[in-house]
């Protein structure tokens, strides 16, 4: 069972990406796709999109165009993650892919068009109103092998060893229970399986203030796992070849990242 404060982050993180969605629906930038000025949809509202330099950090920008090669732009435009998950997550034609937290469904779309008719994508979200996006968006692109479900990270409404790979794209650190997300994920691996996600890490010198700050987990900061962190639930897991690499810095204590794992073959 949840506890209290679990379910306070969840309540909040909910209330956030929710008003995000129906920003997105109603045609008003959330922010990922704005200007210089706008903020990250996945930041709180002092959370920059883009850092001194110029380079952005969160949202559309992330994505070339063969890269979102199958998802409506107004899909992209609501991306609010921190990567490109699909661009390392070696699809094959035929294979099932999960995406954890889907969103507007732009990874989803996108590894659709990937693992081809043969093949079948499924998102996963916890809010109404990201799941009523997502479908509207699978109906503009025309694609039929997709899914999008209604569930919690921490608890996947799937089968055992039923999905060749999950992905996930600046979600994992949202949750109050990571380990479990990550067994969960490793669960519904098949053998040979592979895990491949872009998540905030946290550097181990991030102050008490930040991790405290509820705005900044809910804008993918806060509640973000240290490298080692990452590599120990992932090895609790079962999952084995872990590789975390470092994409671009997102905050003065944290770093997005790609973050691979295979599920044994036996």
């Amino acid at each position: 069972m949840a506890s209290e404060a679990s379910t306070d982050i969840r309540e909040e993180v909910r209330e956030k990406y929710a008003a995000a969605a129906r920003a997105a629906a109603a045609g008003e930038p959330c922010g990922c796709g704005g200007g210089d000025t706008a903020v990250s949809c996945c930041g709180p509202a002092d959370l920059a999109v883009t850092d001194s330099s110029g380079t952005r950090m969160f949202g559309d920008s992330l994505y070339s165009s063969a890269e979102a090669a199958g998802a409506p732009v107004a899909a992209v435009q609501a991306s609010m993650g921190c990567g490109v998950p699909t661009a390392v997550a070696d699809l094959h034609a035929g294979e099932t892919v999960l995406d954890l937290g889907a969103g507007a469904g732009t990874d989803v779309l996108i590894a659709a068009r990937r693992v081809g008719p043969a093949g079948r994508a499924i998102g996963l979200d916890m809010t109404d109103e990201m799941l009523e996006l997502a479908r509207a968006n699978a109906a503009e692109a025309r694609v039929e092998n997709v899914e999008f479900v209604k569930g919690y990270i921490e608890a996947l409404p799937l089968p055992d060893a039923t999905v060749d790979v999950v992905i996930s794209n600046c979600v994992i650190n949202l949750s109050a229970d990571k380990p479990r997300v990550i067994r969960e994920a490793a669960r519904i691996l098949r053998p040979g399986g592979r895990f491949a996600v872009s998540d905030v890490i946290a550097d181990v010198d991030m102050d008490a203030a930040t991790r405290a700050d509820m705005q900044a987990w809910t804008g993918c900061v806060a509640g973000a796992l240290t490298r080692a962190e990452f590599e120990q639930a992932l090895g609790d897991a079962g999952l084995v070849d872990v590789e975390i690499r470092e994409t671009h810095r997102v905050h003065e204590h944290a770093c997005s990242a790609i973050v691979r794992a295979r599920k044994p073959l036996s």
